[in-house]
């Protein structure tokens, strides 16, 4: 059985993290998404809710699962027993951290292959950042991220 481990901060999931989600559930027999708890960042969601908003917006998949971790990903990989680190790739931009990052798990765990894919074109430009800011300033995400979660920033941003 082939796992995938999908890790991240997702603060918010949002269409680009999905539609890569449901590729890679496609491609392998399970995909675990990877809430990493990630204080360094200050997410906007607490580790709990970024969960729950994972676990809404993926619970059409079947062979999907979404929990949380804090511990070191190369850990986490091996308590899963994986076989794969799944990781976006947006723009050229990325590619030079993403190396950095699968490099280091190389090393860190050998056994464990790092792979990359790319969200379909219309997702390419999305991150959490720039949706987080836009519903920030009041702006409508909705074409960013699912109904709930965009909800959920309104509710975070008092504009519920």
């Amino acid at each position: 059985m082939s796992t995938v481990i999908y890790p991240g901060t997702f603060d918010p999931i949002t269409r680009g993290h999905g539609d890569l989600v449901s590729r890679a559930a496609r491609l392998f027999d399970k995909v675990i998404i990877a809430v990493a708890e990630s204080p360094k960042k200050k997410p906007l969601f607490d580790m709990k809710e970024r969960v729950t908003m994972a676990r809404d917006a993926t619970a059409h998949l079947g062979n999907v699962e979404v929990c949380g971790f804090s511990s070191l990903l190369a850990e986490f990989v091996r308590e899963a027993k994986a076989d794969i680190i799944l990781r976006g790739l947006r723009a050229v931009s990325d590619f030079e951290y993403e190396f950095q990052l699968a490099n280091m798990n190389r090393v860190l765990a050998p056994e464990v292959e790092s792979l990359f894919l790319t969200p379909a074109e219309q997702y390419s430009y999305i991150s959490s950042t720039l949706v987080r800011e836009i519903a920030s300033l009041g702006g409508d995400v909705s074409k960013f991220v699912e109904p709930q979660i965009a909800e959920a920033l309104n509710e975070k941003y008092g504009r519920a």
